[in-house]
């Protein structure tokens, strides 16, 4: 797995990277490590709560590895005997066991055990990975179930005033004060979490207006508050230079979260293209010849430190792409994501429907985006994941 300074829970978003490799691509030559790293993440309870992460694994980090694996069963990428739907819906009932109505009118907190610094704090990004876990089991199952807990987490979130009237979202809460005082400090994969469970959600129940206008709000303020000038930046770090090696990667986990949200609410391409295809260019620009070296600012030309997190951040918006690429159809990848309400077979396989495309709204499709680094940006992150995973 990945050593220091990278944290546990960014070995679960690199593998979720590799499976949207695969879904946009077909091709599998990954899969294996991905399907290994999964399995010996898992722990013995089958809920990614392994021995030597389960004393220190906060709520957010079980649920990325609990979301990476159900994403590579809605890809269809083959586990083996395991079921990382039954995975999930395991990881699913330890959250609703673990939702705290003591303090804040409920949620969970940061941490799972006591002992652990950050107990008590009740963050966002965990709830709204909660939210997204239970919607996407909403949206592949249609059961009653997952769809409560998942509009309850995202009304609890908003009733406790961690997403405000205006959508923004936010840090989170201390229960010391009954989140009486908030964190406002903003990060984009929080708020994109929240964004994927509402396309999911949007998905599951058919296009309900209720969760447009939900995914609507949080999309809009998304695009104004993490793409000034139309180029994704971490705009609580990445200006003056204090983005620390998790928040590096952050850009990486919103890119992909985008995806998920077209494929989920076909109808969002067009407001999420112009935005994809210009930070695509700005990380290509960022990167070396040989994708191996990508800096984590976009929009201006700077020398900033390489690593895991640029080059997730860079892989996820040159991949998103493939969206628009007429030729995956033709060759098996993934993109065509079923319209609302529209039923599933075999694994829940939304990302995989036949009807809704994605690609439906395109024009010219990925031909506005031409550089000759792209593909070495695929190649190049690839080999520095398989470096560090070894």
């Amino acid at each position: 797995m990945l050593d220091t300074p990278y944290y546990w829970g960014q070995g679960g978003a690199m593998f979720d990277s590799l499976v949207t490799y695969y879904d946009l691509t077909r091709d599998d030559q990954y899969n294996g490590i991905l399907t290994q790293a999964l399995k010996f993440q898992l722990g013995n309870n089958n809920n990614f709560m392994p021995v030597n992460q389960s004393r220190s694994e906060g709520n957010d980090d079980q649920a990325t590895w609990a979301l990476a694996g159900l994403s590579a069963e809605e890809v269809q990428i083959a586990t083996g005997n395991i079921s990382y739907t039954t995975v999930a819906e395991t990881v699913f009932e330890d959250f609703a066991r673990r939702w705290d109505n003591k303090t804040c009118g409920g949620g969970l907190r940061w941490q799972i055990f006591p002992f652990n610094n950050g107990y008590d704090f009740k963050n966002t990004a965990s709830n709204g990975n909660f939210f997204q876990l239970a919607a996407r089991l909403a949206q592949n199952s249609r059961n009653a179930t997952y769809k409560e807990w998942a509009t309850k987490t995202f009304e609890w979130t908003q009733t406790v005033g961690l997403m405000d009237d205006d959508w923004n979202v936010f840090e989170g809460a201390m229960t010391t004060d009954n989140c009486e005082q908030l964190n406002k400090i903003q990060w984009s994969p929080t708020a994109g979490t929240y964004i994927a469970g509402a396309a999911s959600m949007y998905n599951a129940t058919g296009g309900d207006q209720v969760w447009k206008a939900r995914l609507d709000g949080l999309l809009n303020r998304t695009l104004e508050n993490f793409f000034p000038d139309g180029i994704a930046t971490e705009t609580a770090c990445e200006p003056q230079n204090r983005c620390n090696s998790d928040q590096t990667a952050y850009k990486g986990l919103l890119a992909r979260q985008l995806v998920d949200t077209i494929q989920a609410a076909p109808y969002t391409a067009d407001r999420l293209r112009p935005v994809l295809i210009k930070s695509a260019k700005g990380a290509a620009a960022a990167c070396d010849a040989s994708g191996l070296e990508c800096g984590l600012k976009w929009s201006e030309t700077s020398s900033d430190p390489s690593g895991l997190g640029q080059s997730l951040g860079a892989l996820g918006f040159v991949q998103a792409l493939l969206l628009w690429d007429d030729s995956r159809n033709a060759t098996g990848g993934a993109g065509n994501a079923t319209t609302p309400g529209a039923s599933t077979s075999g694994n829940g396989t939304n990302k995989t429907g036949s009807s809704g495309a994605a690609t439906s709204s395109k024009t010219s499709g990925a031909s506005t985006f031409s550089f000759g680094s792209a593909g070495n940006i695929v190649v190049g992150a690839f080999a520095l994941f398989t470096f560090l995973a070894l």
